[in-house]
């Protein structure tokens, strides 16, 4: 899934080029062309499908000249994960697949392609299954507030092999407190976004719980187009994943990030003697646990703590670090302002 726009990796990701089109962990690959190279490791050429809004279509053809059209699922517009997947569950459907397909977002850092594709090979024969959903769920490793948890029972369900077990509870976005709270409990994963199963699955929930926004997907042409714009901005996770009673995950230790903020950089790359990451003409004095990118400017930091400052063509962005999950909603705060006729 390649539609997201990033907005707290602003301004290094815009709307005109999030950061799944962005060299953000490789001094090469973009985010895409990364996700793509780790299904191609264990997948043919044809088994790997892109999906994205139609204004990021240009993007996807020039990073990925690789793919073919019948490999690419349009969004007439982004309108978020649950009408994404909905899309993608119809678009095998009606060319009479049904196959078990992973779901997953293009902007998530995980170097070992091995490992995750071992995993993956595990949860498909559960999701062969009707009606079984099987999702990646993350060894915690801090306490998180940018990430959903997932509650698993305590012991393996025997009846899909090693490793795989029931989920309990499902659980937003905590609190700092409650994270903390949250990483104490055997058991307590997070999620990944991951998500195994199979088109008609997708489609058997999306007929029991969102019914209006399945009759959209039941449409054909610029009919679909028309009605596709108009459907609510809904996850996948608020629309289906919550309500599941037959929702199993398979946990994972190995190394993996969502990317979401621009401290995920520091898990990547780590940073120098001071804590810091400088990234550009970066000159710093007395300066320590920061991140610093500069894309043309000579920036001087001096006397900071815990900043992120960030200097593009777009904007500047001076944030303390334990604001950062704060930047999505002041940027939409501020785009509202400029509609508005503010400068």
């Amino acid at each position: 899934m390649a539609g997201g726009k990033g907005t707290r990796f602003w301004p290094r990701s815009t709307t005109a080029k999030p950061k799944q089109f962005l060299s953000l962990t490789s001094s090469e690959a973009t985010m895409l062309q990364e996700t793509y190279s780790r299904f191609r490791s264990c997948l043919s050429e044809d088994d790997v499908y892109v999906a994205v809004s139609r204004n990021y279509l240009p993007l996807v053809r020039e990073q990925l000249p690789q793919l073919s059209e019948k490999q690419l699922i349009i969004e007439p517009e982004q309108r978020d994960t649950a009408p994404c997947i909905a899309l993608t569950a119809s678009f095998f459907q009606k060319r009479g697949l049904n196959e078990v397909i992973v779901t997953a977002p293009s902007d998530q850092y995980i170097p070992d392609a091995a490992e995750l594709m071992e995993a993956l090979r595990a949860a498909e024969q559960a999701a062969q299954d009707e009606g079984v959903v099987v999702t990646m769920g993350i060894v915690p490793t801090r306490a998180e507030t940018g990430y959903g948890y997932i509650e698993a029972g305590e012991h393996e369900d025997g009846k899909y092999g090693p490793g795989i077990k029931t989920v309990k509870a499902f659980i937003e976005k905590p609190t700092l407190s409650r994270a903390e709270e949250l990483i104490a409990i055997p058991n307590m994963y997070w999620n990944s976004g991951i998500f195994i199963w199979k088109p008609s699955t997708i489609a058997g929930y999306m007929q029991l719980y969102q019914p209006d926004m399945w009759r959209v997907f039941e449409l054909e042409g610029e009919q679909l187009a028309k009605a596709y714009v108009q459907l609510p901005k809904l996850s996948i996770d608020y629309a289906l994943i919550e309500k599941l009673e037959c929702l199993y995950t398979l946990p994972i230790a190995f190394t993996w990030d969502d990317v979401g903020v621009w401290t995920s950089l520091e898990r990547i790359f780590g940073t120098d003697g001071d804590g810091n990451i400088l990234l550009g003409k970066i000159y710093p004095t007395s300066t320590s646990n920061s991140i610093v990118y500069a894309e043309q400017q000579r920036v001087l930091v001096i006397g900071v703590d815990n900043l992120i400052v960030v200097s593009t063509d777009e904007g500047l962005l001076i944030c303390h670090k334990t604001q950062e999950q704060a930047v999505k909603q002041a940027i939409a705060a501020m785009d509202a302002d400029r509609e508005g006729g503010m400068p």
